[in-house]
């Protein structure tokens, strides 16, 4: 097996409950479009999705409704 990914102990630090829960402040402190580029980020980290990808269009469909 490749050993690729190295665990870095060095990002983490030890912390209380309260401290640790306290996240709200951090992002009180950032600026609404920080705070949207924070979000976007992470939404493209869990999909995978770049600048570079495509939109899927075949999962959108498009009907009309029947008019009673």
């Amino acid at each position: 097996m490749d050993k690729q990914y190295k665990l870095d102990r060095t990002a983490v630090t030890a912390l209380s409950f309260e401290q640790a829960d306290d996240h709200t402040s951090y992002w009180q402190d950032k600026t609404p479009n920080e705070r949207l580029n924070a979000a976007c980020f992470l939404i493209n980290q869990i999909y995978g999705v770049t600048a570079q990808t495509k939109v899927d269009r075949t999962v959108i469909t498009c009907r009309k409704h029947k008019i009673s």
